[in-house]
């Protein structure tokens, strides 16, 4: 496909832990929609950057799947594990201008003297000021702040969240050496030039870290727009570590109408007779305001 020419540029980001499942299909269809609704651009990129849960195979299995459910993405898929070098270096950046720090500790010794937040026990910066006598570097952390980090999310409304207080310093490198989560998805979807991030709601308390990690590389920041989770019946996210309901290749109209139904949407007229036709119906009548609040985590 041509790029687009509106500004809009979504993406979707999965991890090849498995088979796409409903779940993921679901995020999937939400940030393609939004993104073709607005004729924009919309990128796919293998979020692999924890390689110890990567399934060799699952990557292709995923593309290939995304292809016979007719989704169309511009360039190439960016795979995070081809991107060390890059966010080892944004990390010794962070460092230099010490706004991150080495860490030594290790989980059991943060719980056990750390109390809770919401997310887990609160870093008490130990190593903030320097490592202790006696402890090497295992982990390095982000230095956060004592402020409310907001932002307006375009399916669960406002948010804010004070990183010092429920959460505390929090980790850029772990401590088997990958570079975590929160900075690598933050170095790419700058470099991807992302406007719209349109993901699962699972995400929705990690965003506050990203926009302030965003501020302190000069980074822009994307509107948010997160999804509802889809739950098995113990009211748990479906996981393709799991094999949880990976959808069939082989007929994916079934599964493309119950995520369009899934996502709060108003049933087509008539059943679209190729996948085609459904495309070309949602995209004309996708509304995101009709998709429903994430429930609060």
């Amino acid at each position: 496909m041509t790029p687009s020419t509106s500004g809009y540029r979504g993406r979707f980001a999965p991890s090849p832990t498995g088979p796409l499942h409903f779940g993921s299909l679901v995020a999937a269809m939400a940030s393609y929609l939004d993104a073709r609704a607005h004729r924009g651009d919309w990128l796919v990129r293998m979020e692999d950057v924890d390689e110890t849960r990567s399934v060799p195979g699952a990557a292709d299995d995923i593309l290939r799947t995304l292809d016979a459910f007719g989704f169309q993405w511009q360039g190439q898929v960016l795979v995070q594990s081809h991107r060390k070098a890059l966010y080892s270096d944004v990390i010794a950046e962070l460092r230099l201008e010490r706004l991150a720090f080495d860490c030594g500790c290790s989980r059991a010794e943060i719980s056990a003297t750390a109390r809770q937040g919401p997310e887990g026990p609160i870093y008490p910066g130990t190593c903030r000021d320097r490592l202790p006598a006696g402890k090497r570097a295992r982990s390095v952390r982000l230095r956060v702040t004592d402020q409310e980090t907001g932002f307006s999310d375009r399916i669960a409304g406002p948010q804010r969240q004070n990183l010092a207080a429920e959460l505390g310093d929090f980790v850029i490198r772990r401590a088997d050496g990958y570079t975590a989560y929160q900075l690598a998805v933050v170095v790419d979807d700058a470099e991807q030039a992302i406007t719209q991030v349109v993901r699962g709601a699972d995400l929705l308390r990690s965003t506050p870290r990203q926009i302030y990690l965003q501020g302190l590389l000069g980074l822009p920041t994307p509107n948010y727009a997160h999804v509802p989770l889809v739950l098995d019946p113990d009211g748990h996210k479906l996981s393709k570590q799991d094999q949880a309901h990976p959808v069939a290749a082989k007929d994916p109209l079934p599964a493309l109408l119950s995520g369009w139904d899934f996502l709060g949407q108003l049933p087509p007229p008539e059943p679209p007779a190729s996948i085609d036709a459904f495309w070309q119906w949602a995209i004309a009548n996708w509304d995101i305001d009709r998709v429903a609040r994430p429930a609060e985590p």
